[in-house]
């Protein structure tokens, strides 16, 4: 089996080195503090990723690299340029497959359900742009012939190991579990959204990093039908056995307000288009060729609540 090399030990990062080590691979997860899954075939590392030459030694031999980093928002503009950098680095010394986990930032504003082949450029602020620099630097590097990447776009998360960035996190699910009204940071409850099940994205990118069909472009992961907040709250109180609540949406001046305080909130202003308007994902590429299908809702559903449950008993 294969050495494969995670950067980061989040939700995604942790999952991915438990699928990957499941199938028999070698696997060393990379992050700053060396966290992550125990496993016998999984190796954690702590080090500082952006280091270019560092990471290049860890990447050496493998055959995928995985970018499954998360910086908090507001160290976006600081964090990710030398980090993706030293990402391009290693995949060009090792041969790795860069294989990387982003998001729907570099679309912007939509009319209509996203494709991979929706136009990129027109995302408001810093993230879009960041993310659309990325893309566009691994991607020439790929023309070029000197790295072989992918990467996958997911909508918002849901599902169990989401806490604190999250909109149906700690926020909405354990306030309902409790029979407390959920809380929205911002947007229309009832506008249509898609949600990405966590256990999708880490399927997704073992498939994309493993299979030369992937390589040279970007593929969303599988997603459901899009769903408003209100929607996916009442499905999972239903999931949950608990009584339906109408979601609370925070007040814009409130957000600001925490934001003084609270770095991801002042972050939020934005992406507040996302669910201020439908903002629906289109996964039939993927499925298509690879012949990948979203988790059920009510599987997915039913996981999260028994995760948030499994939380609150630890806690208590």
């Amino acid at each position: 089996m294969a050495q494969h090399v995670i950067v980061g030990a989040g939700t995604i990062g942790n999952g991915l080195a438990r699928l990957l080590a499941g199938q028999g691979h070698d696997v060393r997860i990379v992050s700053r503090s060396g966290s992550g899954p125990v496993g016998e075939r999984i190796e954690r590392v702590a080090a500082d990723a952006s280091d270019g030459a560092i990471l290049s030694d860890l990447t050496a031999g493998a055959a995928a690299l995985y970018n499954c980093a998360n910086p908090p928002y507001h160290r976006w503009a600081t964090d990710w340029p030398p980090l993706a950098a030293a990402l391009l680095l290693a995949a060009e010394r090792s041969g790795a497959v860069l294989t990387t986990m982003s998001s729907l930032y570099g679309y912007g504003p939509v009319d209509g359900p996203m494709t991979e082949d929706t136009p990129l450029g027109s995302a408001p602020g810093t993230k879009g742009a960041i993310r659309n620099r990325m893309w566009s630097d691994a991607l020439a590097l790929h023309e070029a012939g000197r790295i072989r990447m992918t990467e996958a776009r997911a909508s918002d998360f849901y599902g169990p190991g989401l806490r604190t960035t999250g909109h149906l996190a700690e926020y909405a699910v354990p306030r309902l579990l409790a029979g407390k009204r959920p809380r929205l940071v911002q947007g229309d409850p009832d506008a249509l959204h898609s949600w990405t099940y966590v256990g999708d994205v880490v399927e997704t990118l073992a498939v994309l990093a493993s299979d030369e069909r992937a390589w040279g472009r970007a593929w969303h992961v599988p997603t459901g039908p899009a769903l408003s907040v209100n929607g996916m709250l009442s499905r999972m109180a239903r999931t949950a056995g608990v009584p339906e609540r109408p979601v609370q949406v925070i007040p814009v001046l409130a957000v600001r307000l925490g934001g003084l305080a609270v770095p991801f909130l002042r972050e939020l202003a934005e992406v507040r288009y996302q669910f201020a308007e439908p903002f629906v994902l289109d996964s039939s590429a993927a499925q298509r060729t690879f012949g990948l299908e979203p988790t059920p809702l009510e599987e997915g559903l039913a996981a999260t609540v028994d995760w948030w449950r499994e939380q609150a008993r630890a806690a208590a």
